[in-house]
């Protein structure tokens, strides 16, 4: 499994929501704080999207999307000058697949979709992503599209299966943003997810998630990703913003917090899937990485979230 693969793997997206905003003349629509991702896509019509605490206002025209994740408030209009009305008292009556219309409708059309991350780690892939990451129409859109209109379809139609069926499609939807995102050439950008788009770290990134017990070593990572190990080692550190080894840490620490709160697997089981040779180096590892030890992480992840007030990983 490639390595954003495995990692999406383990943020279980769910709570699906689609719906339509269909609005004409002059309109301007104001978003508070969410806690979910939300995946939008442009049907038809053009606008201004305006995110608190971003400084540039982003020029929306038909087939582009953006995936807005850090819960900041938002503001959707056909102009930046116009006073905004709530957008809850405008959606409160939609359900799930609906459509609202605005002012008659007609000259903006916007899908959206609305999904939360079940993992405890989100963190590990939201905090390399801009607050918003915007999509340009292009030829990947046209499968972005398909994705949410069928999970519309799916939602209001309430045919069996269909449950199942949109939590497929909210995969594929975060996949191909994400993809489509890493495609536009962030070669600027810091951070494992950006470094994937390098084919030598890349290389490197997914042997890593392919064998995390193995006893990996600066000089054999620096053969997979193709170079000489202090060109390897320098590299890495620019892509990425941590050593290799840094990394490597930090990946098994996410796949041992799944498994402590995922599965019955002892301590013991999970060190030794993870290549440490005993309890004492895994606890400390994790310790010095998570804050805390592993079985007062599982405690605390048991616990509901308001009480769990723990570290987890950061930047990567």
């Amino acid at each position: 499994m490639d390595p954003l693969s495995e990692i999406l793997s383990l943020l279980r997206p769910h709570s699906y929501v689609s719906a339509g905003f269909d609005a004409g003349g002059d309109w301007s629509v104001q978003f508070t704080s969410y806690d979910a991702i939300k995946f939008n896509t442009v049907v038809s019509g053009q606008g201004w999207l305006i995110m608190e605490g971003v400084a540039d206002p982003v020029w929306l025209e038909a087939g582009d999307c953006f995936l807005l994740h850090r819960g900041r408030p938002f503001r959707l209009t056909s102009d930046p000058s116009l006073t905004p009305i709530d957008a809850h008292t405008l959606f409160s009556s939609a359900g799930p697949g609906g459509i609202i219309t605005y002012n008659g409708g007609g000259n903006f059309f916007i899908a959206v979709s609305r999904f939360s991350l079940e993992g405890n780690h989100a963190d590990f892939l939201l905090s390399q992503l801009a607050p918003i990451v915007h999509i340009r129409n292009s030829s990947d859109q046209e499968d972005l599209r398909w994705s949410l209109e069928r999970m519309r379809r799916e939602l209001s139609q309430g045919q069996p299966g269909s449950f199942l069926i949109a939590q497929h499609l909210a995969h594929m939807m975060l996949i191909q943003t994400l993809r489509a995102h890493l495609a536009q050439g962030m070669t600027e950008r810091v951070g494992w997810f950006y470094a994937l788009a390098d084919k030598n770290i890349g290389a490197a990134i997914t042997a890593m998630h392919d064998s995390p017990a193995h006893r990996w070593t600066l000089q054999a990572l620096a053969k997979c990703a193709g170079l000489s190990r202090s060109i390897f080692a320098l590299k890495f550190k620019a892509k990425v913003g941590a050593s290799p080894m840094e990394y490597l840490s930090r990946w098994r620490m996410l796949l041992a917090a799944d498994k402590l709160v995922n599965t019955n697997d002892s301590i013991s089981t999970i060190a030794l899937s993870l290549g440490y040779e005993s309890d004492s180096a895994f606890s400390t590892a994790f310790k010095r990485i998570m804050k805390c030890a592993p079985r007062h992480y599982a405690a605390r992840m048991a616990e509901p979230i308001q009480n769990r007030g723990i570290s987890l990983l950061g930047r990567a």
